[in-house]
């Protein structure tokens, strides 16, 4: 499948930022499931985090749809791995993005020199296939030593990447600047590290200011929501750590970006990964959110002292509030009366199976209009009951790695909300 920009879409040195999850979506990042999902075995999907092996011509098709459906809506779509091809025509970036591929400690020094020169000489979509789909150990001819010898013949030199479908995960941007995530799962750690060299060298993002890092504390982009301008909340579990949230805090306050970060506790299940499993935005003052979460959610507001520092000051402190109910602590974080409550599902027994299926991992296209899977029916009949317009995609397939909409989306531009 051809992804030539269409006319309409947006060039180099656009501006771009968010301030919210519900501006209006201007341009966003995908990724189209390529390769990497075919190298998908019994063997190796919960290592690569996927919970089940997916179809997938399906699965592109689906995705094809999702990206259809966004362009109806005047949405700019780019991918990122036509922008990881484009990065590497710079040769400062293709070495790095070879060298961070054969550090590897696994690989040992016979392989690597044979490695070496294999990537070295790919074209650039070459190299893209190769960092992103992986190397088999019968994929490199020569390199005989003992990993070739001992490590069966279908096993990865390097890992293919099949969570590249969530390009939220990687990066976020809170207003005009980027953050690079850093993930916490060894088998993701180099999707960060190829969108940092994207954000890094590509052109079109050549003046965009850069936050956190992979090297840094973990955070991963499923767990920060853009409630409104200058209010983030940040979710801590499985993924994100305390350490991670701190960080990140420091940096949005320290940039002048926002002036209260909400860190959200989450329970570690495996259908809570994320805060943006149990709530994502569909208004200005509307979540969907997993009920059977809601009484028990809380938040804990974090802001700077007044008077010891402020904006481009690094040496700030910060002071931590008492934690409160999450809707409370939005709500006042966000200056609204109330931040009103969506559930998914209408009962127990559907919430649960809604919620395994992505049914409140909404990706808001403005506001009172969100794309939601098409399967979550009772959640989908709540949202418009609440005068939510909902744009339904198929997922019968790309919900096999956990992720809906918002998982599977990177806003790069939104209209801004203040």
């Amino acid at each position: 499948m051809s992804t030539t920009p269409t006319p309409g879409d947006r060039v180099a040195g656009r501006p771009a930022g968010a301030d919210s999850e519900v501006g209006r979506l201007r341009t966003v990042m995908l990724h189209r499931p390529g390769p990497e999902l075919t190298r998908l075995t019994p063997r190796n999907n919960d290592r690569l985090l996927f919970d089940g092996i997916p179809w997938v011509a399906r699965a592109q098709d689906e995705h094809d749809a999702f990206a259809a459906a966004l362009r109806e809506r005047d949405v700019d779509v780019v991918y990122l791995t036509d922008l990881l091809t484009e990065t590497f025509a710079d040769v400062d970036a293709r070495e790095r993005a070879i060298e961070t591929a054969l550090g590897s400690l696994h690989l040992g020094e016979t392989m690597r020199r044979w490695l070496g020169p294999m990537l070295h000489e790919s074209s650039p979509e070459e190299l893209t296939t190769h960092l992103t789909a992986g190397v088999r150990n019968d994929e490199v001819r020569g390199g005989f030593g003992l990993v070739t010898s001992l490590l069966p013949h279908d096993d990865f030199l390097i890992d293919p990447l099949p969570n590249l479908l969530f390009t939220r995960d990687s990066s976020v941007w809170v207003r005009d600047q980027v953050t690079i995530t850093s993930l916490a799962m060894p088998a993701r750690a180099r999707e960060t590290q190829l969108t940092e060299l994207i954000y890094g060298s590509h052109p079109r993002f050549s003046d965009a200011p850069r936050l956190h890092g992979w090297r840094n504390e973990h955070v991963e982009g499923g767990d920060v929501l853009l409630l409104a301008p200058g209010v983030l909340a940040i979710g801590v579990g499985e993924r994100t750590t305390p350490a991670g949230a701190e960080q990140l805090a420091r940096e949005v306050f320290t940039a002048g970006l926002a002036h209260t970060v909400l860190a959200v506790p989450i329970a570690q299940e495996r259908a809570t990964m994320h805060l943006d499993t149990v709530c994502t935005m569909v208004d200005v003052d509307k979540v969907v959110m997993y009920p059977n979460v809601a009484d028990t959610l809380t938040a804990y507001a974090v802001t700077m002292v007044d008077g010891t520092a402020g904006p481009g000051d690094s040496d700030l402190e910060l002071h931590v509030a008492d934690a409160e109910h999450f809707l409370v602590a939005a709500a006042k974080a966000m200056e609204i009366d109330t931040l009103h409550q969506i559930d998914t599902g209408l009962d127990p027994v559907t919430a649960e199976r809604e919620q395994w299926d992505d049914g409140n991992n909404t990706l808001a296209l403005a506001p009172r209009v969100a794309v939601a899977y098409e399967r979550n029916d009772e959640t989908n009949s709540r949202l418009e009951e609440a005068g939510i317009e909902v744009v339904r995609i198929a997922g019968s397939e790309l919900g096999s790695g956990r992720g809906g909409p918002r998982c599977m989306s990177c806003p790069i531009e939104r209209d801004p909300l203040g």
